[in-house]
């Protein structure tokens, strides 16, 4: 029988291990919120959904780590995986409104195709390392736990700040106001005279761009890019949204602050999937986790308006 101490310093021992975990959720979090951020515009700004993130992502991390290796600048190699992420955009978009292919296949043709240009990248190889030994990086996994300027989540914090502005920015503007005409009311936008094929190919493009600039960012935290890192992008993408829409939803109203909302839920998905390894789960079973999770934040708006719906017909038979 184990003795009382025995147990209290193996939780005390595992109590540690998960807090010493948090700080790497925190920071893969930010980095998958500013991917989230990119579903977000094609997912509820476009209403279109879009497959194509699942290889953009690691299109990006696989043009970092080749310019990285090759000797270019870190922030140089960010500029060029937002570059590549939007010519996968402009493929998918060319695809649905060039071609009449619908939306969802064109993504998962541009998907399909970017694997093996992905390889191609990567020099025929499954992956690549970016130690942080050999390179100077932007982010790097080896540096959460420092009190320091280097610290990885600092830096993405300064990351999302500056793209929730600039994408604040955007789309306020006239152009951008068209791109969320478009996603709102397609029939009503082009009433107005806009362009709404076009609207929806540059939104993709500006999407996959943000998905592809998190793949970079990602290398260079984890110090590899692999041809299959964004494999269930999309579900983590998703996730976000719908855990950021839930939680803060009746909160937050601007538009800015939904976007942070976004970052917010992948943080918090990061957290519950860090605390759920913590208490055993096999690490087999995180897709099928994420899906459960996902599945369950969908279904919550449902069971919310269902439940509102009930309560106001007993209302109403109770005052009849």
């Amino acid at each position: 029988m184990l003795s009382p101490s025995f147990v209290c310093g193996g939780m005390t021992v595992e109590l540690i291990k998960l807090i010493n975990a948090l700080p790497g959720a925190v920071a893969q979090g930010l980095i998958w919120g500013i991917m989230a951020i990119g579903v977000y515009i094609t997912y509820r700004i476009l209403d279109v959904a879009d497959l194509t993130v699942d290889g953009s992502i690691a299109t990006g991390g696989a043009v970092a780590a080749v310019m990285i290796t090759g000797g270019c600048d870190a922030g140089l190699s960010l500029l060029a995986a937002f570059l590549a992420g939007v010519l996968a955009g402009l493929a998918t978009g060319v695809f649905h409104t060039r071609m009449g292919i619908p939306a969802i296949l064109s993504g998962i043709l541009t998907q399909l195709g970017l694997y093996s240009i992905n390889l191609r990248i990567l020099g025929n190889k499954a992956n690549m390392a970016v130690s942080v030994n050999k390179f100077h990086l932007i982010v790097s996994s080896r540096n959460v736990r420092q009190l320091s300027f280097e610290n990885p989540i600092l830096i993405l914090v300064i990351f999302v700040a500056v793209l929730i502005g600039i994408m604040y920015w955007f789309f306020g503007t006239e152009y951008g106001c068209s791109l969320r005409a478009t996603g709102a009311n397609p029939n009503m936008a082009r009433a107005q005279g806009i362009n709404t094929e076009t609207c929806k190919v540059v939104g993709l493009m500006l999407s996959n761009g943000i998905v592809s600039l998190s793949g970079a960012l990602l290398s260079q935290y984890q110090g590899f890019a692999d041809v299959g890192m964004g494999r269930g992008a999309i579900v983590i993408g998703l996730a976000a949204v719908i855990i950021g829409e839930v939680v803060l939803g009746k909160l937050f109203h601007n538009f800015a602050l939904k976007l942070l909302t976004v970052a917010i839920g992948a943080i918090l998905y990061y957290l519950v999937i860090q605390v759920v390894l913590w208490l055993g789960l096999n690490t087999n079973d995180l897709k099928l986790l994420t899906a459960l999770v996902v599945g369950i934040f969908l279904a919550i708006p449902h069971w919310r308006s269902r439940l509102v719906r009930t309560r106001g017909t007993r209302k109403e038979e109770g005052h009849a």
